[in-house]
């Protein structure tokens, strides 16, 4: 037990966002036994509402073609509202890997248009070969999404093991409309996130840095 322990703690601690890929794509009996280990997480009622939709070039080309157009043409409109907004801990949070990601790409903090074009980075995926179009049931609603986060958590764990990259990305997300057109999602699908992967380029400045995790004693409540 101890040696298993050990082995999903070193995954979760080499685990990152991948923000810069190699164009190898990852062979399809890989991701199968991504998706199939990502599949054994529990769901409500055993309801398991998570499916993916998983593109290869050149789909993945013509994905983020659609979606840098929507960008700069259409209004995001999320299957599920955004947050209201981050506050206190979680803005602080937020703030920090943006900057951590600004600096490991020389981007100042005041380059607007540098600003700007990394976000695009992420309807580009990063240059990732692959992206993973993740849905849930509309009807199981919230408590679906839940159980498909746990899905897309499981899925980044499984993909490190096999030595494959990846980054959940809810930007995505945005632009629904687009992805249910493009990829003939039907409307009883909420489109929740995308995942990227591929192999990483280690020499991307993109991957220089890792985020840090809060303490144990801003997440227990002891009651004993």
């Amino acid at each position: 037990m101890t040696d298993q322990f050990q082995t999903l703690s070193d995954l979760l601690n080499a685990r990152h966002s991948c923000r810069g890929f190699r164009p190898d794509p990852v062979p399809r009996e890989v991701t199968e036994r991504i998706i199939t280990a990502a599949g054994r997480v529990p769901s409500w009622c055993n309801a398991q509402p998570w499916q993916v939709i998983v593109t290869a070039p050149p789909q993945t080309e013509s994905l983020s073609k659609a979606l840098l157009h929507a960008v700069e043409t259409d209004t995001p409109k999320p299957d599920l509202d955004w947050p209201t907004r981050y506050t206190g801990v979680y803005q602080e949070r937020r703030r920090t890997c943006g900057f951590q990601l600004y600096e490991a790409v020389g981007i100042a903090r005041d380059d607007r248009a540098g600003r700007h074009a990394q976000m695009l980075e992420n309807y580009r995926f990063f240059g990732a070969p692959h992206v993973a179009i993740v849905t849930s049931d509309a009807d199981l609603g919230a408590y679906g999404a839940m159980d498909t986060g746990g899905f897309v958590a499981t899925f980044t764990l499984a993909a490190q093991a096999l030595g494959v990259a990846s980054i959940p990305q809810a930007a995505i997300a945005a632009y629904a409309p687009i992805l249910r057109d493009a990829l003939d999602i039907p409307d009883d699908r909420l489109i929740l996130c995308a995942i990227s992967f591929g192999y990483a380029d280690p020499d991307h400045p993109a991957n220089a840095f890792r985020t840090e995790r809060a303490p144990l004693d801003q997440l227990i409540d002891w009651r004993m």
